[in-house]
């Protein structure tokens, strides 16, 4: 029979070999992500925000605790799943490692109520820190991305839909909008979810046009919205801060507007006339000579651009610009694409 005080000490010698696990995985997966917002993102607020929980956590960890810590003994440290053996891109890397951390965090709040009075409390406030700190630095690296990307993908139904999009992925293209306007909501979903993926695994954004729903459902980096779709603060309610929000704009007014509204980024066009818009005049090249010098958000100039015509866009003020027909309708999309972001890269966009 094992004596009272005994089964206790057991028992606490339980409770801080789980401590003591879960303390060292949460200060290893903060490391991990510091070392990105450190080195990656040269970001000081980031990094600074991570040494500090990690700090926090390491007055946790006492002495008392990692004398329970029994490696040899531990039967998790041959688990392993074949997710955690590869990543796809610091996107994944950063939200499998927030993840981790986020979970080691309940675990310390939970048993560190059988250890301490204060210890729960404690990481449940480090839980909700670390939650806000995912969100700032998720949104942080989508926006990073929305202003290093030149080229914009928006998709048309075609039979061969997830070869196009990889091909021009392949070509270097990190920004990707999914726009489908007849098709059933069933097959939306499945489209945007394979596209979403696809995205994800070449490290690009994948945005939903007009659709906040679908944008959530797949959890998309953000939308894309006309001028008679939904107001860009209810979309950003729905949304929250961290997705990226943009704005179809023909005209100067329109442009204030979205900028004014909070909009991310925004579509400068028609520049010429497009069977995607049928009926819409072209904008033409004076709208974008003066977004070159009016706009203050990241800004694509869209509408009937292709290879014949991408150099006078350019030579209009164009930093940036967005193709529908061009790549999803091309023999060589790949190819289509570098010679693409070979002409844009030779300008340094202001905004």
């Amino acid at each position: 029979m094992v004596e009272p005080n005994s089964q206790k000490q057991q028992m606490q010698h339980v409770i801080h070999r789980i401590l003591d696990a879960n303390l060292d995985r949460t200060r290893e997966g903060l490391r991990i992500i510091e070392e990105w917002c450190r080195f990656g993102l040269n970001n000081p607020h980031f990094a600074g925000e991570c040494k500090r929980l990690r700090q926090e956590i390491a007055q946790w960890h006492t002495a008392e605790i990692r004398a329970a810590r029994d490696t040899a003994g531990d039967t998790g440290t041959d688990l392993t799943h074949p997710q955690e053996e590869q990543r796809a891109n610091v996107s994944s890397l950063l939200q499998a490692n927030f993840c981790r951390v986020q979970e080691a965090l309940r675990v310390l709040e939970e048993y560190g109520k059988l250890y301490h009075p204060n210890m729960g409390k404690a990481f449940k406030l480090m839980r909700y820190q670390v939650y806000t700190l995912e969100s700032n630095l998720m949104g942080y690296q989508r926006h990073q991305l929305l202003w290093r990307s030149r080229l914009y993908l928006v998709t048309a139904p075609v039979e061969n839909l997830y070869h196009m999009v990889e091909a021009v992925l392949k070509g270097g293209l990190t920004l990707v909008q999914y726009r489908e306007k007849n098709a059933d909501d069933q097959v939306r979903l499945e489209q945007a979810q394979k596209l979403r993926q696809l995205c994800q695994n070449y490290g690009a954004l994948f945005i939903v046009n007009d659709r906040v729903d679908l944008a959530l459902a797949v959890d998309a980096d953000g939308v894309h919205l006309g001028q008679n779709d939904m107001p860009i603060a209810v979309a950003r309610q729905i949304l929250g801060p961290q997705r990226v929000i943009g704005r179809s704009t023909t005209n100067a007014e329109e442009m204030q507007a979205a900028i004014a509204e909070g909009a991310d980024y925004i579509g400068v066009g028609p520049v010429y006339e497009t069977p995607t818009k049928v009926g819409k005049a072209a904008a033409g090249l004076e709208y974008v000579s003066y977004a070159a010098k009016n706009c203050s958000i990241p800004w694509f100039a869209i509408g009937g651009i292709d290879t014949s015509n991408i150099n006078a866009v350019i030579d209009a003020g164009a930093p940036r610009v967005a193709v529908v027909r061009s790549l999803m309708q091309s023999e060589q999309p790949t190819l289509v694409t570098q010679y693409y972001l070979s002409q844009l890269n030779r300008v340094r966009p202001d905004n």
